[in-house]
């Protein structure tokens, strides 16, 4: 196992470095990276994502290349346009309902980011992600300001909490309503679908157990499906390349562009979007860049622990 920290380009999700840890198997590196604040049993279904793809377990792909959007953190509106300017991807997603920040803060982001996005051309899509932190009120006063200030939003996703919420949620705003978390984190995704609570699926490698895994939620929950990163380095993005790559339909472009928030990565050939879409090729990883971004050895003990620890918990497909 090695294990690295990559600086980020700007803080997200309460983090200017994302630390992470590879496992080797017979195809290569998988990696594993969970966050830190995750105890076994979450850290659990990330490692058995590892080992599949260390493993070379992937389906075929069905297409060649993965459409994408750029990913807007809860920045200053000027910031924003940047972002959306240098992404090169005519769909944006764009952070909201960031703790310490307003309504009217998410309103000038997003509008920046639809100047932007109009620079390009008329045809640019802007979705939000509010990452369940409104109440219901909040969420429909939010969406229809947010609806507007976007000239009309693709979606908004996870904009409440619980699965119960978010059906509510979907029945009292005109915009499409996507679930994360109530996925990824439910002890039974399939209420999202049980409870028409959601429009779009959004399915994450590493949280629901792997490539294969996502592939058995997307069938079972009949619903459009994201596929969208967990902020890993591209090792990590590969996954979600090969899920994107491997699903019958994709009608949306995917969140999978994460890596142009990262200031380095640890393979010869960074995932990044050329015309708004990433490739659907095998990655390989630089040892030399494990080398530059190898954590410290304190770091590396405290994951050799976590590694322990989850596999003890003997999870199909996560232990050695």
């Amino acid at each position: 196992m090695r294990v690295v920290q990559v600086p980020l380009r700007t803080r997200f999700r309460g983090i200017t470095v994302r630390e992470a840890a590879y496992v080797e198997g017979p195809a290569g590196w998988g990696e594993w990276s969970p966050f830190l604040e995750y105890g076994a049993a979450v850290a659990a279904p990330w490692l058995a994502a590892a080992r599949e793809q260390a493993a070379g377990d992937w389906p075929a792909p069905v297409r060649s290349s993965v459409p994408v959007n750029v990913t807007v953190p809860a920045v200053d509106p000027e910031r924003a346009h940047a972002i959306v300017t240098r992404g090169g991807c005519r769909t944006a997603k764009v952070k909201v309902a960031e703790p310490g920040q307003t309504l009217a803060d998410d309103e000038a982001r997003v509008e920046a980011v639809r100047d932007a996005l109009d620079a390009g051309g008329p045809d640019g899509l802007v979705r939000v992600d509010a990452n369940g932190g409104w109440t219901v009120d909040e969420a429909v006063r939010a969406v229809g300001a947010l609806d507007r200030a976007a000239r009309g939003l693709e979606y908004v996703e996870q904009p409440v909490a619980s699965v119960e919420d978010l059906a509510v949620v979907r029945r009292r705003v005109s915009v499409a309503v996507a679930a994360d978390e109530s996925i990824r984190r439910a002890a039974d995704p399939y209420r999202v679908r049980d409870l028409e609570a959601a429009d779009v699926a959004v399915l994450k490698v590493q949280p629901l157990g792997g490539v294969r895994a996502c592939l058995r939620i997307a069938e079972d929950i009949g619903l459009p499906v994201v596929v969208s990163s967990a902020l890993e380095t591209s090792v990590g993005i590969a996954a979600g390349v090969a899920l994107a790559a491997a699903l019958p339909e994709l009608p949306h472009a995917c969140g999978l562009a994460t890596v142009q928030l990262l200031t380095d990565d640890v393979v010869t050939e960074p995932l990044l979007p050329v015309d708004g879409a990433l490739p659907v090729r095998p990655v390989v990883v630089d040892d030399a860049a494990l080398d530059r971004l190898a954590a410290p050895d304190d770091r590396v003990a405290w994951w050799a622990e976590r590694y322990a620890a989850v596999t003890a918990l003997h999870v199909p497909g996560a232990g050695s």
